[in-house]
């Protein structure tokens, strides 16, 4: 179910009409419509910091549960943007897991992202919340992590050298962003603790009411 869409007149919509009590409204007939609103569960953080290895524990246990899914498999030719905020391929995963939604089952979302690349979109609204939990790793082990990546990823010196000035950022800012992004450290860690660690953090952020 396409929620941009109206169901009675077909017209579309690139900045839906959210109602608070979860009802879209067509900006061109006036019909209104139900939808599930439901929390969105980022899995995020810099590059090398751990999130595709755990994404493939969690895709597997948490699959009566969630829908896990890989934000890199847009990252095609038609929704790569050079604007820092990459606004088309930020407002495509959120029209998705939006209407993944609509089978009842929250997305827990994997790929670097913060609050400002998401929160300003129209597609936000189709949205309860968005929860962040970002990976951090120390940056001496992050940089190792990105040297060992294989040849086709490009990580040069000057990309890793940008990729450690955007952890150091992240750490800085993480808990006054809006919303606040919990932070959790995987130096050290082994992948099925810090799987572990997520999957306790998806259970307390599922169970929480809105606002």
């Amino acid at each position: 179910m396409n929620l941009l869409i109206c169901e009675r007149c077909g017209e579309r919509a690139d900045h839906p009409q959210v109602e608070p009590e979860a009802v879209i409204r067509c900006a061109h007939c006036g019909h209104r419509w139900p939808f599930l609103r439901l929390p969105l569960f980022c899995l995020t953080g810099p590059s090398g910091t751990g999130k595709s290895t755990v994404q493939r524990l969690l895709a597997t246990e948490l699959a009566d549960r969630f829908v896990v899914l890989e934000q890199d498999v847009l990252w095609v030719a038609g929704l790569r943007d050079d604007a820092a905020e990459h606004r088309p391929f930020r407002s495509t995963w959120l029209r998705m897991a939006a209407m993944i939604h609509q089978s009842r089952r929250p997305v827990v979302l994997c790929g670097t992202v913060v609050p400002p690349e998401f929160e300003p979109l129209p597609e936000r609204a189709l949205f309860e919340r968005i929860d962040y939990l970002c990976l951090t790793c120390d940056p001496d082990v992050l940089a190792e992590r990105l040297r060992r990546r294989p040849a086709w990823r490009e990580w040069d010196e000057p990309r890793i050298a940008e990729m450690l000035d955007y952890a150091a950022w992240i750490e800085k800012n993480a808990a006054t962003m809006d919303p606040p992004m919990s932070l959790l450290n995987t130096t050290g860690v082994p992948v099925d603790e810090t799987a572990r660690a997520v999957r306790v953090w998806l259970d307390d952020r599922a169970g929480r009411a809105s606002g």
